[in-house]
């Protein structure tokens, strides 16, 4: 069964609100900031007296970019029937935001409890609420750049954004987008033998060293003990605390 609140299919990826129809027992309306407190007065004065929540969407490429969202409730004092109670009436109210202006009039001095849901708004999405008491950071630091639910914020935040991740052999940095900076497997090979070479450099100075290798060309142990390869041989004796067969 397709959900009530599935856009039609005249919708776009940009913006699943265009044409959406009213929802389940709620009503849509759509507006911009320069028109909102009217509607919003005008619901008010036909009983939609509880804002119930105000949110916020980013739809980035949609112009207008952001959505406002309050959630109106009308309760019936007097109810003319048991359906009246069980069933109260909603209106939704989409209020487009443009990306480069994000301003919108608060609602906060005629529903209180619009207070800290628009400084959450304006906290994750950077939408400034004028008229708003105490407009105000409420959930990241007041030192925090930018606003997170943005949908261009970086994926890592700014600050780590900027930073370099370390780079890793055969590995490239899928989430930032930057290839690996040529520590590749060749690179790798080229190191070891160089390595190496310093070894056994300093190996051959070391006349001890080049007579115990002389003695024993296949590796530098002494008389009596096992080489690496007759060790990896050799079962394993679990009652031994030194694995000795």
């Amino acid at each position: 069964m397709p959900s009530p609140q599935a856009p039609p299919a005249g919708a776009t990826a940009l913006d699943p609100t265009a044409v959406r129809p009213d929802i389940a027992d709620a009503r849509v309306v759509r507006t911009t900031p320069g028109e909102l407190r009217a509607v919003l007065d005008g619901l008010r004065n036909e009983g939609m007296t509880m804002l119930v929540d105000v949110g916020g969407v980013d739809y980035l490429e949609r112009v207008p970019r952001y959505d406002v969202v309050y959630h109106l409730m009308k309760i019936t004092t007097a109810p003319a029937s048991p359906a009246q109670v069980g069933t109260p009436e909603r209106v939704r109210v989409l209020c487009g935001v443009p990306g480069d202006a994000p301003v919108v009039p608060s609602v906060a001095g005629v529903w209180p409890s619009a207070d800290w849901a628009e400084r959450e708004i304006f906290d994750l999405y950077g939408i400034t609420f004028t008229g708003h008491p105490d407009l105000r950071r409420i959930q990241m630091p007041d030192e925090w750049e930018g606003h997170p639910l943005r949908k261009d914020y970086p994926l890592r935040g700014p600050a780590r954004e900027r930073t370099p991740r370390p780079s890793f052999a055969l590995k490239s940095n899928v989430a930032a987008g930057t290839p690996a900076s040529g520590r590749t497997a060749a690179a790798l090979q080229k190191q070891i033998a160089q390595a190496r070479g310093r070894s056994e450099l300093h190996g051959a100075a070391d006349p001890a060293a080049a007579a115990q290798s002389a003695k024993h060309p296949g590796g530098s142990a002494t008389a009596g003990e096992a080489k690496p390869e007759q060790l990896a041989d050799r079962p394993v004796n679990l009652k031994s605390k030194d694995n000795t067969p």
